[in-house]
């Protein structure tokens, strides 16, 4: 009786989990089904499921690249040329201090074989464009010529020309008549000069631009004397001591006459004098001199005491002038003028001009 319930029991108990197990199944089974039906019209109504975030994770070192470079300079050509500078397979920054170098080369000005001058281009006020040449030269074919643009000052290069006129004209020097003891003398007269301004400033201009230096030989137009020493006109020469008066033509002694001169209360002044005036036929006025004070003025005539010429001298109230009393020539016999014969007063008349110099020694 105990075995059969035992019996009973346990096959109870086997029953009941064999349902559960079998319920149990079934559950999983609905699960699954309901789970991929769901899935399936998701996708086709409302589009993909939520994806779940993936765990945080632990973000890696970064990574150090290696510094940069800075882009590689482009050299220039082989055989290219910037205003005659070799500039073939250099980096822009040494074309261009080679270019600067060559520039910078003052121009030589020749004036004479003995005397040069030596100007800056910077003194001059030009200025080189080597950053626009070694920029167009990088990019040129081998063995281009690149010019190089220079930018000058007309003005600037006119007044520096200018300047160095006003030091190196010369006036020029005529001859003129001196005394050398009781003779006439001609100076040596000497040629001027002047610059020629507009062709130095043009060949100053040309060599900046084209970036050459060839010596610069300056041009002077010569400027004569007004005389010369073979045009020199009359001088006199009146030694007083002796009473002779000497007709010069330049430096060559013409003639030699003889005269009167002042007394010794009234003496002829010595000194470098010149012609001043010169009157035919001249009135006598007295001066005013003790002597002629109580004298009338006389015309012209056979008893005028100026005779029939009168060609006074920048001394005042002397003169050189014919005589009618011929026989006081070769004495100290005047008021301080120098009579001649009227004859040769009036041959040296003829023979003189105003502006004539007239020399008066002591001898």
């Amino acid at each position: 009786m105990r075995f059969a319930a035992r019996v009973l029991v346990v096959g109870f108990l086997a029953a009941l989990a064999l349902v559960g197990f079998s319920a149990a199944f079934a559950l999983a089974a609905g699960g699954e089904s309901g789970h991929a039906q769901t899935t399936t019209t998701t996708t086709t109504t409302t589009g993909p499921p939520p994806t779940t975030a993936p765990p945080p994770t632990t973000a890696p070192p970064p990574v150090l690249s290696p510094p940069t470079r800075p882009p590689r300079q482009i050299g220039v050509p082989g055989g290219v040329t910037i205003a005659g500078v070799d500039v073939g397979g250099l980096l822009p920054y040494e074309a261009s201090a080679l270019v600067r170098e060559s520039f910078a080369r003052p121009l030589v000005l020749i004036v004479s074989p003995t005397q040069k001058v030596r100007v800056a281009p910077e003194a001059l006020g030009a200025k080189p464009a080597v950053k626009k040449a070694v920029s167009r030269a990088r990019f040129s074919r081998p063995g281009a010529s690149v010019p190089l643009h220079v930018w000058v000052s007309r003005e600037r290069i006119r007044g520096y020309v200018e300047s160095m006129g006003r030091e190196l004209d010369r006036t020029p020097v005529s001859s003129r008549l001196v005394l050398r003891g009781a003779t006439v003398g001609a100076t040596r007269s000497v040629d001027g000069r002047r610059l020629e301004r507009v062709e130095g400033s043009r060949a100053i201009r040309v060599a900046l631009k084209t970036n050459t230096r060839p010596p610069i030989r300056l041009s002077f137009a010569v400027l004569k004397p007004t005389v010369a020493a073979d045009k020199l006109g009359p001088a006199v020469v009146i030694l007083r001591g002796s009473n002779r008066l000497r007709l010069y033509t330049g430096a060559r002694l013409m003639r030699t006459f003889g005269v009167a001169t002042g007394l010794p209360a009234y003496p002829t002044p010595t000194g470098n004098f010149e012609i001043v005036t010169m009157q035919r036929d001249p009135w006598w006025y007295p001066p005013p001199s003790d002597w002629a004070a109580d004298s009338d003025p006389v015309p012209p005539g056979p008893g005028n005491p100026l005779g029939t010429r009168w060609m006074g001298i920048s001394a005042p109230y002397v003169g050189i002038h014919g005589t009618p009393d011929s026989a006081s020539i070769g004495y100290s016999a005047s008021h301080g003028c120098v009579r001649m014969r009227i004859s040769d007063a009036e041959w040296l008349f003829q023979h003189v001009e105003v502006g004539t110099p007239v020399f008066i020694v002591s001898k």
